[in-house]
């Protein structure tokens, strides 16, 4: 647990940096609370109350000073299908579960999981997200729907995105082309979508609610896959991103806590009628960026957020659709990872597998999950081929023939049990076989089976066996798991 003091400084500590950062994040945050609402299909206050209420409660109970979690599209795209069968009630209590799962995720301390996931499925994981990310933006181009104007407008929109920097970063482009866009179309009164098209913007604070579905296991197990998705994700997008803002700042925080934060802040958000979300990485690294280390700097700016949206909310009805595309056009190309395509003729070809896997899994599932669990698993199968190829048996002889000495070397484990019993000679006429476990390793039961096997077959032919140099650990396991020396152990092992 954090000290008071520590915790106190994380506050305190950088005020006025804090601040300002946070005004620059909420600034940015507004276009893209609403994008990610419509990309869930839901109207733009579920996912701007999202982003208030993650951000001020992430601040309290958060295990990363400074970094920022609001709506993402992340879990957006994970509550489409659910939102279009069921609707936003559904959405919302999904959303709570989700919370409940990742507090508890956090109490169990599950935050270790992270070391297990390779860089080439956290690549892919990427990949895979900024290319649904630009999927979801194609019904807002369908030329059948839109007219020639809003290709020009988005083509405009991200014209000034990424030209306006070259003037100046003191305000971000985003912004900058949210406001051009919206004054032109204002105008010249210009007949395109606008994000009023897409339901009313809040105009008061959010109030407490619960969602209206009927408490029975049928509806449990409705939003349970949904909830598990994206408190999965939810959690591994955000300590993803906690990794990335420990190595920015240079210093080290809870993974666990982030977890119960985490869920934290999604459950009261359920409440309140907003979505899931999580940390977002470039809103992260635009906090760290721009002076904000600290807990205030995501406090201020979900207030900063909420205050703007209620106040000015008239303005930001009218702003066009063709923006938040540009917008999200944009996040899309600055998410992907473009030098892992140009890797993949210097990578390992197994971690082009994974990271390819991954991309195809998320993308033709829609679900980063399944994509994130293939590609792990991708990853542990690899590296276990990998592991088992370091494996080796040699022999030597006495010179009377009558004794062989096996010395095995490597991890004895599952994945390298065949070349340990191909390596024994149970035809060989012995008096006495000795097993060299001295430069190697036993680690699971598949390995002791063969163990005794190997002992047994030796056994069963007239030989003595010996096990010499056993390490403490392989010695306990086998100690615990053997049963060469216990009665009817043929029997038994051949039973199995």
């Amino acid at each position: 647990m954090i000290s008071l003091d520590a915790y106190r400084s994380q506050w305190t500590g950088n005020i006025r940096g804090d601040l300002i950062a946070g005004l620059v994040v909420a600034l940015a945050l507004i276009p893209e609370a609403i994008a990610f609402s419509i990309i869930a299909g839901v109207d733009p206050k579920v996912g701007l109350y999202a982003s208030f209420s993650i951000a001020v409660i992430i601040a309290i109970t958060g295990g990363r000073p400074g970094m920022i979690s609001a709506a993402t599209a992340a879990t957006a795209v994970l509550m489409i299908t659910l939102v279009r069968e069921h609707g936003l009630e559904y959405l919302l209590a999904a959303t709570v579960l989700a919370g409940l799962l990742q507090i508890a995720a956090g109490v169990f301390k599950l935050g270790f999981i992270m070391r297990y996931v390779s860089k080439s499925v956290m690549t892919g994981f990427v990949n895979a997200l900024a290319i649904l990310i630009f999927m979801a933006q194609l019904p807002e181009l369908d030329p059948t729907t839109v007219t020639w104007l809003t290709y020009a407008l988005v083509a405009a929109g991200l014209a000034i995105i990424y030209l306006f920097p070259l003037l100046t970063k003191a305000v971000p482009s985003p912004l900058v082309t949210i406001i051009v866009l919206t004054g032109l179309v204002m105008i010249f009164g210009w007949d395109v979508r606008t994000v009023g098209d897409m339901g009313a913007l809040p105009d008061t604070l959010p109030v407490f609610l619960i969602p209206q579905i009927p408490l029975t296991l049928e509806t449990l197990m409705i939003i349970l896959p949904y909830s598990v998705a994206v408190a999965i994700v939810g959690l591994l997008e955000s300590l993803m991103t906690q990794n990335i803002v420990d190595d920015l700042t240079d210093t080290k925080s809870n993974r666990n806590q982030e977890c119960v934060g985490q869920g934290i802040a999604n459950t009261a958000t359920g409440f309140i009628g907003g979505m899931a979300g999580c940390a977002m990485i470039g809103q992260s690294i635009i906090n760290v960026k721009s002076g904000g280390r600290g807990r205030l700097s995501s406090f201020a700016a979900g207030v900063y957020l909420l205050f703007m949206v209620v106040v000015l909310g008239d303005l930001v009805s009218q702003i066009p659709m063709a923006a938040l595309v540009a917008i999200m056009i944009m996040v899309a190309i600055g998410t992907f990872s473009w030098s892992s395509i140009k890797a993949l003729r210097t990578h390992p070809r197994s971690s082009s597998v994974v990271m390819i896997a991954t991309v195809v899994t998320v993308v033709y599932t829609h679900n980063l999950a399944i994509g994130v669990l293939v590609g792990v698993l991708l990853s542990g199968i690899f590296f276990a081929g990998k592991i088992a190829q370091l494996f080796k048996i040699t022999s030597t002889t006495s010179n009377d023939g009558t004794e062989r000495t096996y010395v095995v070397e490597g991890q004895l484990f599952y994945g390298s049990v065949e070349d340990f019993m191909d390596a024994f000679d149970f035809k060989e006429s012995l008096e006495k076989v000795i097993i060299d476990v001295s430069r190697a390793h036993i680690w699971d039961i598949s390995s002791v089976q063969a163990l005794d096997m190997a002992i047994l077959k030796f056994r069963r032919d007239g030989a003595e066996v010996e096990i010499v140099g056993m390490n403490e650990a392989t010695e306990t396991i086998v100690d615990k798991l053997a049963i060469h020396d216990k009665p009817g152990a043929m029997d038994k092992l051949m039973s199995h």
